[in-house]
């Protein structure tokens, strides 16, 4: 299945926002649930109080803290209404209120004529813009979507690739249940959190689903339990799975790692041969450890190498090796 690019822009909704972050709605205008944010940048409006919207973005969330709030008190009333109200007419996604702040009369009566939400929080500015901004890229992220499983085992997210019936499916059952957790079967949507991470999930209307030939739909969450599932997780690792190719050479080493970029971020590749008498839950298992021991700085070839006082640049390791 070819790559799928999302070309459309993405953006989040007011209400996954308040639902994710916990918010108090202090003002919501009708139907202003649904509004859309699409830009993952915040702002305090400290400089716009004072009258400087030069550079001014109207589709950042913006959060006002308590120096924002201690200058407003500070100026004259009729100053102090005129302010807000020029702040609320550039009609922004919406604004939060930290740490539990008294919203100012003003405000609450200028908010209803521009229709935008005044939400609320008990934290503190700073902690609240962390995890807001956290929230924004994720959930704005570049994404795609790719055909595989995505399943976490021993802590990594090892996404399964392959063409259709090489047995992605059959193996993740078996990977469920010797104790690890499915996060994705079939489609895996993938977002880049950040410069060198990748985050996977299961698109809504089939997660916790599994299809197997020769019995159909499976509930991987009804039939093994909560315990058994996941929303999302990072991709770690990719296994490009394939049948057999008696012709091909396949890596016997794994001195070297092979990598495939998704999103502009580098992943580690494997590719497993498939064939019968081959225990690729197993295989996926070992594979998993073996590329944590890796980012933990050991590479078990390398170390053979080196105890057999051999160079791991060599052209030709097998043939030194005899094997």
């Amino acid at each position: 299945m070819p790559l799928e690019e999302i070309t459309r822009e993405l953006s989040t909704t007011i209400k996954k926002m308040i639902d994710e972050l916990k918010l108090e709605v202090i003002y919501m205008p009708e139907n202003g649930e649904n509004s859309l944010i699409s830009n993952n940048d915040t702002n305090r409006p400290g400089l716009q109080f004072a009258g400087f919207y030069e550079y001014f973005d109207n589709k950042r969330v913006q959060v006002m803290g308590k120096m924002e709030t201690s200058y407003l008190m500070g100026l004259d009333p009729e100053v102090r209404r005129k302010r807000i109200e020029d702040f609320l007419s550039y009609r922004f996604p919406a604004l939060i209120i930290t740490r539990s702040q008294d919203v100012l009369p003003e405000m609450m009566e200028a908010a209803p004529t521009y229709e935008v939400p005044i939400l609320r929080t008990d934290e503190s500015t700073s902690v609240f813009i962390a995890k807001l901004m956290a929230f924004l890229n994720l959930e704005l992220a570049p994404r795609i979507t790719r055909h595989g499983v995505l399943i976490e085992i021993y802590g990594e997210g090892v996404m399964i690739m392959g063409e259709s019936g090489v047995g992605k499916s059959e193996t993740a059952v078996e990977l469920v249940k010797r104790g690890h957790r499915l996060i994705a079967d079939d489609a895996v949507e993938i977002r880049k959190a950040s410069n060198i991470t990748l985050v996977g999930s299961s698109p809504d209307n089939i997660r916790h689903f599994l299809e197997l030939r020769g019995i159909g739909i499976v509930n991987a969450r009804q039939l093994f339990g909560i315990g058994s599932v996941k929303m999302s997780e990072k991709i770690d690792m990719v296994v490009e799975m394939e049948l057999w190719n008696p012709e091909k050479t396949y890596d016997r080493m794994g001195v070297d790692t092979h990598y495939m970029t998704i999103l502009g971020v580098k992943v580690p590749l494997l590719n497993i041969p498939v064939k019968p008498g081959r225990n690729l839950a197993v295989i996926l298992e070992v594979a998993a450890m073996n590329n944590r021991q890796k980012k933990m700085g050991y590479n078990a070839a390398k170390d053979l190498l080196r105890q057999l006082g051999m160079d791991s640049d060599s052209e030709d390791i097998m043939s030194d090796l005899n094997l």
